[in-house]
């Protein structure tokens, strides 16, 4: 059993307890905000980070959501403290949420060191959103708790179920083809985001709450709710409840957070056909725990780990769907031979104990063991010549005739030309050639943007095309689909083989055996590469000059090198 603080050993009371001027300031300016010492006075206090903006619909609940955290934080003896932090809304923000991933993650960070807070909890959803408050918590080292979000309803056009992200594509390739209209577009515009909430697919934001979950990061369940139940509140008001107890006991995230438990949440991505994106966050999270997250980890687990969700875009249902079915846990409870069980979690079990009792309800939408999507997980990572330091393909979500594909490369070299030279007929793009996209990583676009989808030509749509093989260092959209190859590392901005890829060369994936190569002599490549220049930086000031001088790549998972764990905690805040 857990040895539980006194009063005198909670963090807030180097702020509210001694007797001295510099508390007498903190005390009588808490009394400024309406409270007393009957509200502090050895009672933990609670940090909610709350990432609610007016731009960002994922998160427009969230003043609500708040609410039922701090209901729960007053029941159990506590007193919460919300806290506005950075909102990344993925679908206003350019160039991409990801260049400012590391800002929430600093912001989270240092917004729970400077203030007189003994937990904290974490309200996020949207993509990037909660890698970055998990990142920065665990950087910080208090206990917390994190409260997803939840995805949206189901969207809905005609007798047509939509899905967020992955219609919109699906969609948009059959405008240009000229087998919708114009109207339909706009109906669909109008029906495919119903409520608030985040992507309703198994993208990238029901990808990571389903791996924070696994990891033991919120309560049993959380993850799968949607967004407008009613048991989404319950469940804020639980989290909050739960984190006053944490904070007595010192039951801390970074005591648990091993190799173990993310390899866990590997598991997890691959049994529910998860996103490409959650490969570099993963590395991120673990990167502030200590953890190193090789790419041969995630390729070694999927080998051995079935897909069982059948969510789309890899798959039909939604993810209303999943949770009437028996959400994460009855997921989980398939693969439990594969798991660490003995895992601990932020209720105080471990996660066998968590999933011991769940139940398929819909074995349609969730598979049972003996009757798999496929026998495997549904990501890939890929080696070779070109991608020296590794790439990654969701094979799940792509034609199978593409597994093994070899064909001329048709190079665009950044999103500029590819935009202006897409549907020119002089550029000589077939069904079997390899569209590649350079300039688009982490440091070429710069924060490796969601482009990998490459829009296909107009003409080959209109001619019943709907994939091709495309290639580049950028990511692409959770809820997005096709033969996609992405995060080719090193980079072209840095001089990565990736870099020297010219048109008519010979490209060769085989997803059965993990390679992708450029058939292209050593010696000629070494000639490219004498040849070749980097692009002139032209920004010398702010944030993304930042960004730019400390960003690893993306098999390093793209956060700040100076964030990295040192094994070194930062120290707490001198108060005087």
């Amino acid at each position: 059993m857990p040895t539980r603080l006194a009063p005198e050993e909670l963090r807030s009371h180097r702020w509210f307890g001694p007797n001295d001027l510099r508390s007498f300031g903190h005390r009588s300016r808490a009394r400024q905000l309406g409270l007393g010492p009957e509200d502090w006075q050895g009672k933990p206090v609670i940090a909610i980070l709350n990432t609610w903006s007016d731009i960002n619909p994922c998160h427009l609940h969230f003043k609500v959501l708040a609410e039922n955290v701090k209901k729960g934080v007053l029941q159990a003896g506590g007193m919460p403290l919300e806290i506005p932090v950075m909102s990344l809304s993925e679908n206003f923000m350019k160039p991409t949420t990801m260049l400012y991933r590391n800002f929430l993650a600093m912001e989270a960070e240092e917004m729970l060191r400077c203030h007189p807070v003994d937990g904290a909890v974490l309200l996020g959803a949207c993509d990037k959103t909660t890698p970055a408050l998990i990142m920065g918590a665990v950087s910080a080292g208090l206990p917390f708790i994190f409260v997803p979000g939840g995805p949206m309803l189901r969207g809905q056009w005609r007798d047509q179920t939509l899905g967020s992200g992955t219609d919109a594509w699906k969609y948009w390739a059959e405008l240009r083809a000229g087998n919708i209209t114009q109207e339909d577009w706009c109906d669909i515009e109008d029906g495919i985001a119903r409520s608030h909430g985040h992507c309703m697919t198994m993208g990238t934001a029901s990808t990571m709450t389903a791996i924070t979950e696994t990891l033991g990061l919120t309560l049993p369940g959380a993850s799968s709710i949607p967004a407008s139940d009613a048991r989404h509140w319950r469940m804020a008001a639980s989290s909050g409840r739960q984190i006053v107890e944490n904070v007595w006991n010192n039951l801390n995230p970074s005591q648990f957070l091993n190799k173990a438990a993310f390899e866990n949440a590997i598991v997890a991505d691959m049994a529910v056909g998860g996103s490409t994106n959650a490969i570099v966050h993963l590395i991120a999270m673990a990167g502030r725990a200590g953890i190193k997250l090789p790419l041969e980890d995630f390729d070694t687990i999927s080998r051995k780990t079935p897909r069982l969700a059948d969510l789309r875009p890899a798959g039909r249902f939604l993810m209303e769907d999943f949770y009437f079915a028996g959400g994460l846990p009855a997921l989980l409870k398939q693969v439990e031979d594969i798991l660490v069980g003995d895992c601990m979690t932020v209720n105080g079990h471990t996660l066998a104990e968590n999933i011991a009792d769940a139940k398929i309800w819909n074995t349609e939408v969730i598979r049972t063991r003996d009757n798999p999507l496929s026998t495997e997980g549904g990501t890939a990572v890929l080696r070779g010549n070109m991608c020296p330091n590794g790439a990654v393909v969701k094979h799940s979500a792509m034609e199978q005739k593409f597994w093994t594909h070899r064909g001329p490369a048709v190079v665009f070299k950044d999103y500029e030309d590819l935009a202006a030279r897409l549907d020119d007929p002089s550029v000589p793009i077939t069904a079997d050639s390899v569209m590649v996209l350079q300039s688009a990583g982490p440091l070429g676009a710069p924060g490796m943007p969601e482009w990998g989808m490459l829009p296909l030509p107009k003409r080959l749509l209109e001619a019943g095309v709907r994939d091709l093989l495309r290639i580049s260092d950028a990511r692409m959209s959770g809820t997005s689909y096709g033969a996609c190859v992405l995060h080719v590392a090193p980079e072209s901005a840095v001089g990565g083989p990736f870099a020297f890829v010219q048109d008519g060369d010979i490209i060769a994936l085989d997803v059965p055996n993990r390679t992708l190569t450029l058939e292209v002599s050593d010696e000629e490549l070494a000639k490219r590469k004498a040849a070749w220049k980097p692009a002139p930086r032209k920004v010398d000031r702010g944030y993304l000059h930042l960004f730019l001088n400390e960003v690893t790549q993306a098999d390093e998972g793209c956060d700040f090198r100076f964030l990295h764990y040192t094994g070194t905690p930062t120290p707490e805040p001198r108060i005087h």
